[in-house]
């Protein structure tokens, strides 16, 4: 099956451009002329890449782009006529992949297109599973149980209770989970990390948030801690070895034993 690329651009000139480059290529193009055109046709198309820009009516790239990133991982390029560093640097910052100022070559598309693709196959993880008492997650599936029941997380909160696992113990601040679920080097969004938080401890609960493994510690960030019987239990050699053999009987001055005499 061809990769399937979802292109949202207003301008109808370069949409059809976009569209017949790629088809040539071998790609399957979906198009979209809006904002929330594009985040419909997003969820109903499930594109392998989109390509975006940023100038769109009635939601703008930017909201398109937040919106896409929590909810997928899915390699996003934007195209745009800003060739501002600071609007790069933004984008980047929010979770895009690549950043094409138009106007831009057709050959240049085409293989920043297929160099998406080959880095997303690529940086797919292998099949790896925590489990504890109370949680099981996949990492290489993205499936997370809860007490055995399955739980639908969004890739960000994924990635946010996949980066407190994998540092478990460890106090992480808003700034390392931005960097690390949402790739936000700038931190331009440190509030997202607190409601994402609350809205993780509320699905693993499965109620209000409290129980969960998840700790908030007060001026610092927070902590995943493993329930309590996943720790290991004291280790018995420290109390030597166990003599396992049936007690000899007592002996006699003699040295005959007690049952002997009898």
């Amino acid at each position: 099956m061809n990769a399937r690329v979802l292109c949202i651009e207003d301008d109808q000139d370069i949409a059809l451009a976009v569209s017949m480059v790629l088809r040539r290529a071998g790609f399957d193009v979906v198009g979209a002329t809006d904002g929330k055109e594009g985040l419909r046709s997003f969820h109903d198309e499930r594109p392998d890449v989109v390509l975006l820009d940023l100038g769109l009516p009635t939601l703008d790239g930017w909201a398109v782009l937040e919106r896409i990133r929590d909810l997928s991982d899915v390699p996003v390029m934007l195209l745009t006529a800003h060739g501002l560093e600071a609007d790069k640097v933004r984008g980047l910052s929010m979770g895009a992949d690549d950043y094409l100022t138009k106007p831009f070559g057709n050959a240049e598309l085409v293989a920043r297109v297929q160099a998406l693709l080959r880095r997303n196959r690529s940086a797919r993880p292998e099949a790896e599973v925590y489990q504890d008492a109370l949680i099981e997650l996949n990492f290489g599936s993205r499936e997370v149980r809860v007490g055995g029941e399955p739980v639908a997380l969004t890739p960000s909160e994924f990635r946010l209770l996949a980066a407190l696992i994998r540092h478990a113990g460890q106090t992480l601040s808003a700034d390392q989970l931005l960097e690390q679920a949402w790739s936000d080097p700038l931190r331009i969004g440190p509030e997202r990390v607190k409601f994402a938080v609350m809205r993780l401890r509320r699905k693993l609960s499965q109620g209000d948030g409290d129980g969960t493994p998840i700790e908030a510690i007060r001026g610092f960030g927070y902590r995943y801690v493993v329930p309590a019987d996943r720790r290991q239990p004291p280790d018995d050699r420290r109390l030597g070895p166990v003599d396992r053999r049936q007690p000899r009987a007592a002996s006699s001055p003699s040295g005959r034993s007690e049952s002997d005499r009898s």
